[in-house]
């Protein structure tokens, strides 16, 4: 008998704080008080940060709850591709909390660092493709975790910037991604200036992967999605394991390992089946 995704609810016992149910053809997965994540029936999961201030401030509590967050559902093989996202459109992540991080002292800023890393690092090394959902500010620590992200959209009203000098910090953890991104003379300038830019100078860089008006931004993070999400789902863990491979291993190393990557694929049944519908167009 079909069931539909819509017809059930499921709300396990306990805190409910990871409870799941059936709605309007989403389902629940993650309800923490700075976490919500729902995944859709085509696989498309989305993560959204919450109860973060209008810019989404990065505080410990609220890195907590997405780690927390990112863990469990990098657990869950039902997800193709993972959406984050801020609330609103003002900012993605306008930078970690300044409040808290004036309080801090030797002996607890690892920790608090160590927090956005743990994040960082698990979008990062998620399982599936992660794409970044940037309408505004997207400022330090937010930069950070959008450049551990696969894929970069965003609205044309977008500010991207490493402000940390600013502040008396230097620019740490995921920084270190964008000399690959955008190539060492730009990380220097961006992160010796403080200075932002925009989104046009952010998509000439190679920052950014698309640029479009406020109104179409979730339109097309909603369309990138759901074209990847109708992919085979091991080729497409497969080949972000890959890519995260590579970062490390020699180009021998890379080329001798994915002769067997290769043939592994074939042992899903997944070129099998799309070839076969290939073969049809």
């Amino acid at each position: 008998m079909a069931i539909s995704w819509a017809a059930w609810r499921f709300v396990p016992m306990g805190t409910g704080q990871f409870a799941m149910h059936l709605h309007n053809g989403c389902m629940l997965l993650i309800d923490l008080h700075h976490a919500h994540a729902s995944l859709q029936d085509k696989g498309v999961a989305t993560l959204t940060f919450r109860n973060a201030g209008s810019l989404n401030i990065l505080s410990s509590p609220v890195l907590e709850d997405l780690a927390q967050a990112l863990d469990t559902l990098a657990q869950d093989s039902r997800i193709r591709v993972l959406v984050m996202r801020g609330t609103g459109d003002k900012a993605f992540v306008a930078g970690a909390d300044i409040k808290e991080m004036r309080a801090l002292t030797p002996d607890n800023a690892a920790a608090f660092i160590s927090r956005l890393r743990r994040v960082c690092e698990g979008a990062r090394q998620f399982p599936t493709p992660v794409i970044a959902r940037l309408p505004g500010w997207t400022l330090g620590g937010g930069l950070e975790l959008a450049c551990a992200c696969d894929i970069r959209i965003a609205s044309n009203r977008v500010q991207c910037g490493m402000p940390e000098v600013q502040v008396g910090i230097p620019s740490v953890i995921h920084a270190a991604l964008l000399p690959r991104l955008i190539g060492a003379a730009r990380t220097q300038w961006l992160m010796l200036t403080g200075d932002n830019i925009d989104a046009a100078q952010a998509l000439q860089w190679g920052l950014l992967d698309q640029v479009v008006p406020p109104q179409r931004l979730d339109g097309e993070v909603e369309h990138l999605a759901n074209k990847l999400a109708s992919y085979g789902p091991q080729a497409l863990r497969q080949q972000k394991r890959m890519l995260r491979a590579w970062e490390t291993q020699s180009i021998d190393q890379a080329i001798d390992d994915s002769v067997q990557e290769f043939a592994h694929a074939f042992k899903t049944g997944e070129p099998q089946a799309y070839m076969a519908r290939f073969g049809q167009h």
